[in-house]
This record gives structure tokens, sequence and C-alpha cells, in this order.
């Protein structure tokens, strides 16, 4: 079978198929779409649906949030979807985050220009499906981040982001506790970084690992469109 370049429906954003093989699937998921189908009949156009349309055994690995656009995986047997996984789990997936936030964010006093987020994260059951960081409640978070570039016109700051965890929401809640919410964030940022863009400026531009099956390094890099 051709192998499609692009999985869509009518009228919307092309999903675009970064890498094919024998094991697994890398596609480039656009802002405004579900990783998985959600609740209701509106939401059931979503990535893993529009993939399995074209692979009928793609099996889900891992999730971006609706509003995050970037670098999905999708494995093509159970087997594949449990050693992926695993290496999601043994911190053995490189996956780098491009993001624009609110303020000038200072770059840390460190050798390497790199610095960690370590605040454990938890539900905030009353306002679900939020996210607080909760010292006592919270599960151990941590995030990799460095500045890149500085824009006085919109007050806003370009950084690179590492998830060495992989909590719900952690990159979006680590950026507002140190109070440089994403750009667009709906959830998570004041009405005016809000307003500073029309959509979440979060990407998930860069997955690096060994492939489970062959033992090849492969590495996949997309560049935002922000």
């Amino acid at each position: 079978m051709a192998t499609p370049r692009n999985l869509t429906s009518p009228g919307d954003t092309p999903l675009a198929l970064v890498h094919a093989d024998d094991s697994l699937l890398v596609f480039n998921k656009p802002a405004g779409l579900l990783s998985v189908p959600g609740r209701g009949d509106d939401k059931q156009d979503c990535l893993s649906a529009r993939v399995q349309a074209h692979y009928p055994e793609a099996l889900v690995v891992h999730r971006l949030d609706m509003a995050t656009s970037g670098l999905m995986l999708m494995a093509r047997s159970a087997a594949m979807q449990r050693a992926l996984s695993a290496l999601f789990a043994t911190r053995q997936m490189h996956k780098c985050y491009a993001a624009v936030v609110d303020g000038n964010m200072t770059p840390p006093h460190t050798a390497d220009g790199w610095g960690l987020i370590d605040l454990p994260i938890a539900v905030d059951w009353p306002r679900r499906p939020l996210r607080i960081i909760d010292s006592v409640n919270g599960k151990p978070s941590q995030t990799r981040w460095r500045t890149l570039s500085f824009d006085d016109t919109s007050q806003s700051t370009r950084v690179e982001l590492e998830p060495l965890t992989g909590r719900s929401h952690q990159l979006r809640v680590h950026l507002q506790a140190l109070g440089h919410a994403i750009l667009g964030d709906s959830l998570y940022a004041t009405p005016a970084a809000q307003a500073k863009s029309p959509r979440l400026l979060l990407h998930a531009c860069a997955l690096k690992f060994v492939h489970p099956a062959t033992g090849e390094p492969l590495a996949f890099q997309s560049i935002p469109d922000f």
C-alpha cells in the first residue's frame, strides 16, 4: 500500500507523516487536533483515528495536549507499543519542545545555560482538568529549560524545554509557576498573555531514541510555525 503523506478529513489541517517503517510511525500533529478521541460525537476526530484509518494496526504510545503541535509517535504492534512506552518510562526517549512565554525569562546562572524546574504536580480536583504545584500530594516533575531569545516588541521569550518526566500539562504548569506562562495558554496564562497569541505557542520539535527493533539511532525534528 502506498504511504499517505497527509492524513486529513475534508476542510481540516493536514496531518503530515514524518516517518514510517514496519514498527512505528511519526506524525506532525497540528494545534487544535486531539491526540485520542474525547467524550462526545464532536470529539471523535483526532490523530489516532486519522492514523488508524490508514494504518489499522497503529497504537497510541504517548499524547500531546490538543492545543500543542508537533511530533507524535505511534506503534504498529502491541509489542512495539510496550517497547516504546518503556523508553518513555525509563527516560530513554529524548523529547524537546519550543515555546514562547510571557515576559523576559532571565537565563539561568549555569555553566551550560540550562536550568531545572523541579516542582511536584498534582490534579487540581475542584478545577479538573487543571493541574497545580503541590509539595505534599504532587508527583515528582522535572523540566530542563533554556532561553533562546527575547522579543522586546511582544515582551516575550522563546525557550527550549526538555521534560524529564511526563506529567499532564507539565510544561504549562511549570512555566506558569515561574511567572512566565506560555503565550496563548487558555488554561494557565493571564488574560493579557492569552491575548498575545491565538493559539498555545508550544511545539514538540524533536524526538530522539534508539529503535527498539533495529537498534538504529533515530532523530526527528519539526520546526514550529511560530
